[in-house]
């Protein structure tokens, strides 16, 4: 066969190829980014680590949600209990802080006045309080239900606690400042969460707080 033929044929076939090519790399294959940007997110109060928190329901937990579910379908108790989880510890911060203008809108006007019973006795007495969670609390969905007109549900929280308690100077001894009062605790508590059906505010508020067996 001719080289000058021979050369004609290896280019066409480098042709054919170059343009399968194309053909396969020039399209958008797979997630482009600016489809990435219009993908659902969490809202930005879960932080930018919650969609790996939020690990799926046991059997128990989703039958207790099922009568919910029943009368709200949108009901999704995988991101309701890890906003529970959220919630939990912004409550327990706030009330060690003192910080109302940060629990008022996450409780009932019944359990705001007792947490501001509480909180105003910690002022009496000039105590200051922080505290941090040694893991990150364990949060079980027991039951949710509609009663009426309301959404109602019980969770229970597990959590290991630190608390220090900054006492006021009167107590220091005479020349050194008051030490901190320091304490580790467990606890364990039945948190019982509310809202109102059909209403424009989605959102949950804490409505009962009872002991819990660990």
């Amino acid at each position: 066969m001719p080289v000058q033929f021979s050369l004609v044929i290896f280019a066409v076939i480098a042709a054919i190829v170059l343009f399968q090519l194309y053909n396969v790399l020039g399209k958008k294959v797979g997630r482009q980014p600016q489809e990435d940007a219009k993908a659902p997110v969490l809202p930005a109060a879960a932080g930018p680590d919650a969609q790996a928190k939020l690990t799926p329901l046991d059997a128990a937990a989703l039958a207790a949600a099922a009568s919910l579910r029943a009368r709200d379908p949108a009901f999704d108790p995988v991101k309701f209990i890890e906003g529970a989880r959220q919630a939990y510890e912004t409550i327990v911060r706030g009330y060690a802080s003192g910080d109302r203008a940060a629990l008022k809108p996450l409780l009932t006007p019944a359990v705001l006045d007792s947490f501001e019973t509480g909180i105003a006795a910690r002022e009496t007495r000039g105590e200051t309080e922080q505290v941090e969670f040694l893991h990150p609390p364990r949060a079980d969905l027991e039951v949710a239900s509609a009663e009426g007109d309301r959404a109602v549900a019980k969770v229970r929280f597990l959590a290991e606690i630190r608390s220090k308690v900054i006492l006021p100077e009167g107590e220091a001894t005479p020349g050194a400042p008051a030490e901190p009062r320091i304490e580790e605790r467990r606890t364990a508590e039945h948190w019982t969460f509310e809202r109102t059906l059909g209403a424009a505010d989605p959102n949950w508020v804490l409505a009962r707080v009872e002991p819990a067996t660990a």
